[in-house]
């Protein structure tokens, strides 16, 4: 097909195959630093019979042509995003009322739109491999580079950057801590660094193909080895109370199943509340309560979810986080619903809102909403929300506390903001019931890990059906909720206030590999022109 030998596309979606496999459910993280060896050899070995693109003298033997490397790496693209985020086929068809066929259809169009990343990135191997002279390396040169690059483009183009590869390094508490430096982008330049490893050793040959193989294993084990290493448990001094609701997101509401829900979550918060206060050295002060984004009709406007939250709130003598839905005038008039989180102080009065800035595409908006008029479906069942404009932080009698909603999770540099406003303490409040027992909710928690250790906070998580956790600074699980239950948990956190590199200055390392990328480009087209002219003249 097109001239690309099958073995190309064989590891192309072997490639795709173990960059699926590293991440939740499955989570073998260990395979991250082989996942991207299978595409870049199947890149960089060409097309040129049993030759390989570098031979033992390091001449260049017959790359791929451009379009070939895009279609390679948009292939292995195809599966991976396919593969890590197949549960979105279960919310467009149970959710979103699409038939069957139509679901699977969207989530390969998904897929094929996502995937074009993969695509861009082989594309650019490609070109730094097409050249006239001979000892060429650059591709594995600029391949970490080109990674970082386009992720980030993922991030804040395409608004989409849902299982950056470095965040499957969560777990592994010392090598993570470069997150705290370069961000989540920091681990995604090292894991590609060590992939391009193993293909230097491959497209070598003899003595020195075993040397570098062997540097290569060696960096990957040693790396690797941090998963085993724990750091000591980091006190807390404070202790939350975060409510799963486990509210059915398909449930059709009426005033009794409103008035029965509200009333269970409010006797849940009740005891939690009284419990923490029991067992705890801080039962004098004012506690705080999070009850998470929801599907119920948890309206601002209405003056009984109010009436019943401002109770919890005093009966407890605790501040209250509270998901619900808001409301605003939209642009041509009519009024717009709110992704919201509430606050609600001691005394029983709302003190402040944070709307949600960052809407989850073809659930709370549809892109491009006259071009995709067939989506209509999903946004009557979800809602058309408006976005938020501020990133808010809120002071809670002396401990300043920041909420991202859900997706925004998925921002890192978005929650930053929140960290480098003041924010102490970091709360998301999520409701992941769209997902079922897929993998969503473990990869939605790996990215509130990863916000945890970039930033240096306490990460409490309140979702509606789970996975509810709280996350100490090192991105731990501490504590975590049963799923699928209504329970209240006490969750231990300490405010902090220090700032971590990436907090004070953000992605500063991501761009830099933006324009070490950029400046890789416009050498290879300068150095393509000069051949051009050379050729001509002679």
């Amino acid at each position: 097909m097109l001239k690309i030998p099958a073995r190309a596309w064989l590891l192309a979606l072997l490639s795709g195959g173990l960059q699926i496999v590293v991440f939740p459910k499955l989570s073998l993280s260990a395979l991250c630093w082989i996942s991207i060896v299978p595409l870049l050899y199947a890149l960089l070995r060409g097309r040129g019979g049993e030759g390989e693109l570098f031979d033992a003298d390091g001449r260049s033997l017959r790359p791929f042509t451009l379009r070939q490397g895009f279609l390679i790496g948009w292939a292995c693209g195809i599966v991976w995003w396919v593969g890590t985020c197949y549960w979105v086929y279960p919310v467009f068809h149970a959710y979103g009322n699409l038939p069957a066929a139509v679901s699977l259809l969207v989530t390969l169009a998904l897929g094929l739109i996502l995937g074009m990343t993969h695509g861009l990135f082989a594309l650019l191997v490609v070109a730094m491999a097409r050249r006239a002279t001979s000892g060429n390396r650059r591709p594995l040169f600029t391949a970490p580079f080109f990674w970082v690059a386009i992720e980030l483009f993922r991030d804040r183009v395409m608004g989409c950057p849902w299982n950056v590869l470095g965040n499957v390094q969560a777990d592994n508490a010392p090598f993570a801590r470069i997150s705290a430096f370069a961000g989540v982008y920091g681990l995604s330049f090292a894991i590609v660094l060590v992939n391009c490893a193993f293909v230097s050793a491959l497209l070598l040959t003899g003595v020195r193909r075993k040397n570098l193989m062997i540097a290569a294993a060696v960096a990957a084990i040693a790396l690797q080895l941090g998963v085993l290493v724990s750091p000591a448990p980091l006190s807390s001094t404070r202790e939350a109370v975060l409510i799963q609701q486990n509210v059915p997101v398909e449930q059709q509401w009426t005033s009794q199943d409103y008035d029965r829900a509200l009333f269970e979550i409010k006797e849940i918060s009740l005891s939690t509340a009284a419990r923490r206060a029991s067992g705890g050295t801080q039962s004098d002060n004012p506690g705080l309560i999070i009850w998470p984004e929801s599907p119920a009709p948890f309206y601002v406007s209405d003056p009984k979810f109010i009436a019943w939250v401002t109770a919890v709130a005093r009966d407890t003598n605790s501040w209250m986080i509270v998901g619900a839905t808001g409301e605003t005038m939209g642009a041509e008039g009519q009024r717009q619903p709110l992704n919201s989180a509430l606050v609600i102080n001691p005394q029983g009065i709302v003190t402040g809102r944070y709307d949600k800035i960052h809407l989850v595409p073809f659930g709370e908006y549809v892109p491009f909403k006259r071009a995709l008029f067939f989506m209509k479906k999903i946004t009557q069942e979800v809602g058309d929300f408006a976005r938020g404009g501020e990133r808010r932080v809120f002071d809670l009698d002396g401990t300043r506390v920041g909420t991202f909603i859900c997706y925004e999770s998925s921002f890192p540099e978005e929650v930053r903001e929140f960290a480098a406003g003041g924010a102490e303490l970091l709360v998301n409040i999520s409701n992941d019931g769209w997902y079922g027992d897929t993998g969503a909710p473990w990869q939605h928690l790996q990215m509130a890990r990863m916000r945890a250790i970039e930033n240096d906070r306490w990460v409490l998580v309140a979702t509606n059906t789970g996975i509810t956790a709280a996350i100490d600074p090192f991105g731990r699980v501490v504590r975590t909720a049963e799923r699928n239950v209504l329970v209240g948990m006490i969750a231990p956190f300490s405010p902090r206030g220090d700032m971590t590199f990436y907090t004070r200055f953000g992605d500063i390392f991501a761009w830099f590999c933006v324009v070490i990328s950029l400046a890789a480009i416009f050498l290879r087209i300068q150095i393509s022109a000069r051949t051009m002219a050379e050729v001509r003249s002679a």
